[in-house]
């Protein structure tokens, strides 16, 4: 996620380190790097040189205290432009009505439908909203198939009208529909549209009149560049809408556009997705984002996805076992699950400071656990309860039935008495999590 921006804005503050103060010369240099880095990621020129023209009027009006270096005040000017530049705090959703009325639009490709599916799997949870989800494009018959599927995920019901080619209609009998059924959110998803297709856009504006949405949501490719700013202005001519969401950042590598188009539709940044599964998506918050752009990492975030999945009565007896020396396999096998629950590894690795920027050419999947849960699904029960009985003819069998080395089986079973010898050390909490993290290492 921005890591191209990242590399670059990391660069610019290299020419300052070692600076014993900061000077109108390198000033200059290190804001013409800043603004080059800009633009190669791809935010618009204009947005670029205001931005760094705030930049160096900051910057030039500092006095450095003598604790703080030269790179590190510019840091944190910049970061703070950053914070700025995506719209100063976080602007939750609207969700008024009864039933609330969630209108999604944005371009064919954006990845509506998905997100769709990702904001109904966020209300329901995060909220405790019962949604609605409407399939509103009536012109890719895969598209109300993919909300079926999305929706069974979920499970949160799909609106649809099979053969029905008046997505107004739709979205005015979804309502009734929902109001019948106890549903207090409703959320439609709309076909996708060009903003040059006067017919298409004209239809959207028509869904906004019939069903007065308590929110709208324009949904942007983070990887279609200056496109997107162009277009976002477009939609919101006619829409007027309440919100951005930025979809695919797991696959983007420059990311400006984005960066862009807070400040040329002057509408909040409110969701960004990265990633098919449907807890992949984030509410925005602008200086969580600075953080990580500036390599800063977002620990925040980090132990929110951590508390989602932290249940307390499981976190005692867990810690009453490590006390009594008892963690066994099987809390291991737990505790690796609930780690997976909180998301894309890599992006997990990008939250803690420091470790974003040692790992970025670290390709680090879904998968980086295999090899361990293998090995200890391999294990008998009495193996998983006792890791003590495991001798070398039982080691032998594991690594065959795992598909893996006797080696990498030793080195897992001494990592895990190591941990084990740690957590009992420190039992005055779970240490799971760091145990797990430590295991990846294998």
């Amino acid at each position: 996620m921005f890591e191209n921006l990242s590399d670059r804005l990391d660069r610019a503050f290299k020419l300052l380190k070692g600076e014993g103060k900061i000077t109108d010369i390198n000033v200059a240099e290190t804001v013409k790097d800043i603004r080059k880095a800009l633009l190669d990621a791809d935010v618009s020129y204009k947005v670029a040189k205001n931005f760094t023209d705030d930049v160096k009027k900051k910057a030039l009006g500092q006095d450095v205290l003598n604790s703080v270096k030269p790179g590190q005040m510019m840091t944190k000017i910049v970061h703070d432009e950053l914070v700025q530049l995506m719209g100063g705090e976080m602007v939750d959703i609207d969700i008024k009505g009864s039933p609330a009325v969630i209108l999604i639009a944005g371009l064919q490709g954006s990845g509506k439908t998905t997100f769709s599916g990702k904001l109904a799997s966020f209300i329901k949870s995060k909220k405790g909203r019962q949604p609605l989800l409407v399939a509103g494009d009536v012109y890719r018959p895969a598209a109300i198939q993919q909300l079926k599927i999305l929706g069974e995920q979920i499970s949160v019901p799909v609106y649809t009208e099979e053969g029905s080619k008046n997505p107004v209609e739709i979205a005015k009998n979804a309502i009734k529909f929902a109001k019948d059924n106890g549903h207090n959110v409703v959320i439609v998803d709309t076909a996708g549209r060009l903003a040059v297709d006067e017919a298409m856009m004209q239809e959207v504006e028509n869904i906004k009149k019939a069903v007065n949405p308590s929110e709208i949501l324009f949904v942007v490719d983070s990887m279609t560049g200056q496109d997107a700013v162009n277009t976002a202005k477009e939609f919101n001519d006619r829409l007027n809408f309440d919100g951005v969401v930025l979809t695919k950042l797991d696959g983007d590598t420059r990311g400006g556009a984005a960066l862009s188009i807070r400040s040329v539709v002057d509408k909040p940044i409110k969701f960004v997705s990265a990633g098919e599964k449907m807890d992949a998506l984030q509410v925005f918050h602008p200086e969580r984002m600075a953080d990580r752009i500036l390599g800063m990492g977002d620990i925040v975030t980090l132990v929110e996805k951590a508390q989602e999945q932290y249940d307390a009565e499981q976190a005692r007896n867990l810690q009453k076992k490590i006390a009594k020396d008892q963690f066994n396999f099987n809390d291991f096998l737990s505790q690796i699950g609930q780690i997976k629950k909180m998301g894309n590894l890599k992006d997990l690795a990008g939250m803690i400071p420091g470790l974003g920027k040692m790992m970025k050419n670290i390709d680090i999947d879904d998968n980086a656990f295999k090899g361990i849960e293998a090995i200890i699904k391999s294990m008998t029960p009495l193996e998983r309860e006792n890791p003590a009985v495991i001798n070398g003819s039982r080691r032998k069998r594991i690594a065959e039935g795992s598909g893996t080395t006797i080696q990498e089986v030793n080195r897992l079973l001494k990592q895990f008495e190591d941990t084990r010898k740690m957590m009992k050390m420190m039992s005055g909490g779970p240490r799971a999590m760091g145990g797990m993290m430590k295991g990846m290492k294998r």
